[in-house]
């Protein structure tokens, strides 16, 4: 058994793990960091995603601080035309094994252990086991163990179905559907996606631009979910003031309601949010993100069934919990039902520093990237737990539209005690992760008239915050109450 000592010794070459890596490098030059990781490669869950993923936000804000990961221009074709380019399951696998070869080996100061599961500690060390050797070594960390699995990120390809599957029905994820053309004298008569989330989105999307009409597809939607309107997420610096508008619409939405689905309808008015048909109330919201484009598309399918899960599919019907329904017989089931993000999570919640171990979560939701580079900084940067853990509290991790509102709430008050810190703020201005931080800074330094405009932001969101604490405090209770191990830490 070999003997591996090292600073820092981080469980995931995921979106989590190497954002705070590729902060702390920077931020602490002397530290020695190890990373493990179950996957043969950099990029986590990126590794099981299926090939026609993309990321649902402009790339302009994701990845890690040091590195690009799409050129600055906008895209001309299909359903994202007019809008940032948003990187693809091959280009995001590219840039993590980019930053891994190009920047973190070559530093001198990363070792990195693929294929490699952490199995616990064992008395004063660490110990780590190769998957496919089977040989076990002990790590000795000077100063903090991180992790980055609490995301417990899922996806069709490792998620298990909860749904009983008849023999000699046709399945796949959606992973498996480029593979059809190999097939073409045996290509599905139907097919069923099932799922309400963004990979049922991404799959239907998918197979109606393959060419598969849209009488041919049914959805299966037990639950159907808000999505934030791409368009006014795009990159600070070229379309600042969608962003204000954002801002706006969320706080003025909360002051102006007394529930959280009263907000998304009123945001639903403003075009803030968008959803799949105009005469179904979701009930969901998991912080998808969509284009007008994507919508008009899905909105051609009509086959929609919305009565409950399925409980057993097989040739030619689907079954429900009270209700079977008649399908053609060369039916092709999709699975889309993994969510990208367990909400089960939210049990596991505490601070992010605690003694010898770093657990990155979200500083600010859905800003996954930027709280691990956060805590990165902030880990380099200031001395006790406590000064850490007071500049990001955990944000909540929520899942409809009763409780988006404490998310809300959350945000606003992070990014006041963010703002509030001269050394937090100074990197804010320069972290690329950060939603705004560099635009406003390059904006400053060129004199960009468009300060004006942004200026009255500020006004506008202390003048709503009552009733976004008021709303977000109610939605709080909401949310503590539905999972009762989550408290805020």
């Amino acid at each position: 058994m070999t003997q591996i000592q090292t600073d820092y010794l981080v469980i995931g070459a995921g979106a989590v793990g190497l954002a705070f890596v590729d902060t702390l490098l920077d931020e602490d030059p002397d530290c020695h960091v190890t990373i493990v990781d179950k996957h043969a490669k950099p990029g986590g869950h990126w590794n099981d995603a299926y090939p026609f993923v993309a990321l649902h936000q402009p790339s302009a804000t994701y990845g890690v601080n040091s590195m690009e990961l799409c050129p600055d221009r906008r895209d001309t074709r299909g359903h994202n035309a007019g809008l940032f380019p948003l990187a693809p399951h091959a280009e995001i696998l590219a840039y993590y094994g980019k930053l891994m070869s190009e920047r973190l080996l070559p530093s001198g100061r990363v070792d990195y252990y693929p294929l490699t599961e952490y199995l616990g500690r064992d008395g004063e060390t660490h110990r780590i086991k190769g998957i496919l050797s089977g040989e076990e070594q002990t790590c000795t960390v000077r100063r903090k163990l991180v992790d980055g699995t609490w995301f417990q990120t899922s996806v069709p390809a490792t998620h298990k179905p909860a749904f009983e599957i008849a023999e000699g029905t046709r399945f796949a994820i959606p992973g498996e559907l480029p593979a059809l053309w190999k097939d073409t004298a045996n290509l599905p008569d139907h097919y069923v996606v099932i799922g309400g989330g963004k990979t049922a989105m991404d799959t239907a999307v998918w197979l109606l631009e393959a060419g598969v009409p849209a009488d041919k597809i049914g959805w299966v939607r037990p639950r159907d979910s808000w999505m934030f309107n791409r368009k006014l997420l795009q990159p600070a610096y070229h379309a600042i003031e969608d962003l204000v508008k954002f801002q706006v619409d969320l706080v003025e939405a909360a002051t102006a309601s007394e529930t959280g689905e009263e907000m998304f309808e009123e945001l639903g008015r403003r075009g803030t949010m968008l959803r799949l048909d105009e005469n179904v109330t979701p009930k969901m919201f998991h912080f998808a993100v969509i284009s007008e484009g994507e919508v008009d598309l899905l909105k051609r399918i009509k086959s929609v069934y919305r009565q409950g899960h399925v409980t057993k599919i097989e040739p030619g019907k689907m079954h429900f919990a009270s209700e079977t329904v008649d399908l053609p017989e060369n039916t092709l089931f999709i699975n889309c039902t993994a969510t990208a993000v367990p909400f089960s999570v939210r049990e596991n919640t505490g601070p992010f520093f605690n003694g010898d171990t770093i657990t990155l979560q979200l500083a600010q939701v859905p800003f996954v990237p930027y709280s691990a580079a956060l805590a990165a900084f902030l880990e380099a940067n200031f001395e006790t737990d406590a000064e850490k853990n007071a500049l990001c509290p955990p944000a909540p991790l929520t899942d409809s539209t009763a409780t988006y509102p404490y998310a809300v709430m959350a945000n606003l008050m992070s990014t006041a005690i963010l703002s509030g810190n001269e050394k937090v703020n100074a990197w804010n201005a320069k972290s690329r992760l950060h939603p705004t931080g560099p635009a406003v800074a390059r904006m400053i330094k060129e004199g960009d008239p468009r300060l004006a405009k942004l200026a009255t932001i500020g006004d506008t969101i202390k003048a709503n915050m009552p009733g976004v604490i008021r709303l977000g405090m109610a939605a709080k209770e909401i949310h503590e109450n539905s999972q009762p191990g989550w408290k805020a830490a």
